[in-house]
């Protein structure tokens, strides 16, 4: 039987992309985005939040786009494929890791919901040249 698995998540970028190459020539493309979740706790009535991070590769063509127009702190919808893995940090503490191999990256603005870079505005302004 054959099994399928499709993730969404929404977050903000951590930190800005990195772009590699293999050794036959397929780019990829590396950043971590968080995803923040927030809610009142129903016992002391005081304001909760979690961050989950994920690391996100995305490869080809999509690999260079995400490398050209990825920012840290833009915010970025993601989906694709989420692999758990599990290791043992430098202080000997077991750790995880949530990696997801982007199929489809939708870029949704910044924090400030307004990055000028390059004379060209993220976010709430249309960026021309975008190649989707």
């Amino acid at each position: 039987m054959a099994g399928y698995q499709y993730t969404i998540i929404i977050g903000n970028v951590g930190r800005d992309p990195e772009l590699r190459y293999t050794q036959s020539g397929v780019a990829v493309c590396d950043f971590s985005v968080a995803v923040t979740r927030r809610w009142t706790d129903r016992n002391s009535n005081e304001p909760r939040e979690k961050t989950t991070w994920f690391r996100v590769s995305a490869w080809r063509s999509l690999a260079e786009t995400c490398n050209q127009f990825v920012r840290k702190g833009m915010q970025i919808m993601v989906t694709g494929e989420v692999d758990a893995s599990a290791y043992v940090g430098q202080d000997g503490e077991p750790r995880a890791t949530l990696e997801l191999t982007a199929q489809n990256v939708q870029f949704l603005g910044t924090r400030a919901d307004r990055v000028e870079e390059n004379g060209e505005y993220y976010g709430s302004q249309q960026v021309d040249d975008l190649p989707f």
